[in-house]
């Protein structure tokens, strides 16, 4: 594939007002497939580690994530390439995994599980009878651990030391198993997947996280989107205590306002 037609691949995938170049190495490393230079805005790919296009466009849009988050950063602190560009953060996978998706949607991309009936056995496997059942299991330790957690009261004995020194289990840990053993989510996300849904206050926002999980959605992405949510949920919420604050606020002023002309009326009339 041209270099050519890798960059038009990625504009496609998501438009950058900040030009870049696409340039294949000719060569092969152990230590990575690729890498984007922040301050010339060059994606560099070795391409004789791939086998195949796909895997080609795969590291082109992991680069390329790297590409639009300085085009983001230059935006907001000026023209000074941005600092640790190539941290791998949540903020950095969820982009990648919102862009690998849309390349998979236009065709460009795809994961290719259906070409191994062997790895598609394999898959259902894990999910059903590793994710999913340890995810039961989990569910009912938690219970079991509420239960615990009664008994040891009903018995004048701290809870957190028999978690401590009797279970050996770390205080946050139990904690998350708990909250499974009484929030209910579904047990075919398993253990992690699940422990981030319970940790959701809302129930239509739990519901929420869910479905895009088991509609393919990756953790990272969905933590992302709960987090901005949240953000977003305290700025309306800043809004609207700002608003009330003015409408108290313009309420004492006319106040003060009626009295001052009645002092004023008053001093006129001595």
């Amino acid at each position: 594939m041209e270099n050519e037609k890798i960059k038009q691949i990625l504009l496609d995938i998501r438009e950058s007002k900040l030009d870049f170049t696409v340039i294949q190495t000719g060569k092969d490393s152990k230590r990575v497939n690729g890498l984007y230079k922040p301050d010339t805005h060059e994606i560099l790919l070795h391409n004789k580690n791939f086998k195949t296009d796909n895997q080609l466009v795969y590291t082109a849009v992991h680069e390329y994530t790297h590409h639009l988050i300085t085009e983001e950063t230059i935006a907001v602190s000026g023209n000074c390439a941005p600092l640790n560009v190539k941290v791998h953060n949540q903020a950095f996978w969820a982009k990648f995994n919102e862009l690998i998706a849309i390349a998979e949607k236009k065709g460009y991309y795809v994961i290719g599980i259906e070409n191994s009936p062997e790895l598609e056995k394999l898959t259902e496997e894990i999910r059903k009878n590793y994710l999913e059942t340890n995810g039961k299991l989990m569910q009912e330790f938690g219970r079991l651990l509420a239960k615990a957690h009664e008994l040891c009261e009903q018995a004048n004995i701290r809870y957190e030391d028999y978690v401590d020194r009797v279970l050996c289990l770390p205080r946050n840990t139990a904690r998350d198993i708990v909250k499974l053993g009484i929030v209910p989510v579904n047990p075919a996300l398993g253990y992690d997947n699940m422990k981030l849904v319970a940790g959701i206050r809302k129930a239509e926002d739990r519901s929420a996280a869910e479905q895009q999980l088991m509609g393919g959605t990756s953790p990272v992405t969905v933590r992302e989107m709960m987090k901005n949510k949240a953000v977003s949920s305290q700025t309306e919420d800043q809004k609207a205590k700002l608003e009330r604050e003015k409408k108290r606020i313009e309420k004492t002023i006319t106040q003060l306002q009626q009295r001052l002309e009645y002092v004023e009326d008053a001093l006129g009339n001595m």
